[in-house]
């Protein structure tokens, strides 16, 4: 998954870039308002970390131009402690969560987790594909009960065709989204993780959707 973090305070930012990395997101990061509203605008983000005071252009601000310009990628504001206000501002010019400083980096990351399963119809962490059954929260993946050994970035493509489970996800979308914008993306390197993954989990479960990509399970019911 793919996520933007807005935060000015360079400390701060390096922070939560670590972290979220370490959590195997992919992290792009901008500093001020007018280059997070470009990246919103251009790059297709899961959900966006966004702090409310910045240099430039204000939060609250680029979050209103991303709603009314239609983007719809869940966005986790971040507010001064007790800033009540604030979080009224957010949420009602369309944050779908907001975090007070001081926080957890564990909490920050286990919202955005929530807020990415729900914005693709999840509402709890296990996600169940006939005998695939992959948890969300502990990043892990079984076959009929059985446990599952997955790289880091086998496990980041899975868990994204399981968010869109019965969808056929392009190549191109997969690409975006589990690489950060400074990564030397190359297509092949899907295919050579959808080839070890078919092999550790048996053929049928990931289709190849000719002119389309990939697709996890059943069509989806219309």
């Amino acid at each position: 998954m793919r996520v933007l973090v807005v935060e000015d305070a360079p400390a701060l930012a390096t922070q939560l870039h670590a972290a979220l990395v370490a959590a195997d997101f992919a992290v792009d990061t901008a500093h001020d308002g007018e280059e997070a509203l470009f990246l919103g605008q251009t790059e297709p983000y899961d959900a966006v970390v966004l702090d409310l005071g910045l240099p430039k252009l204000d939060g609250l601000s680029v979050l209103r131009r991303w709603r009314a310009e239609g983007h719809t990628m869940p966005v986790l504001i971040l507010t001064a402690r007790g800033g009540w206000t604030e979080k009224v501002d957010g949420l009602n010019a369309g944050a779908d969560d907001y975090l007070g400083k001081p926080f957890a980096t564990a909490e920050l990351i286990a919202r955005l987790k929530a807020l990415i399963r729900r914005a693709h119809g999840h509402a709890g962490p296990r996600i169940v594909c006939g005998r695939l059954h992959i948890d969300t929260v502990a990043k892990e993946a079984t076959i009929d009960g059985a446990a599952v050994r997955l790289t880091a970035l086998e496990y980041n493509l899975l868990a994204y065709l399981a968010h869109h489970l019965g969808q056929p996800v392009s190549k191109t979308e997969l690409t975006e989204h589990l690489y950060a914008q400074d990564f030397d993306r190359d297509s092949n390197t899907l295919e050579v993780i959808v080839a070890r993954l078919r092999r550790k989990l048996g053929e049928g479960l990931i289709e190849t959707i000719r002119g389309q990509g990939y697709r996890l399970g059943a069509p989806a019911t219309q």
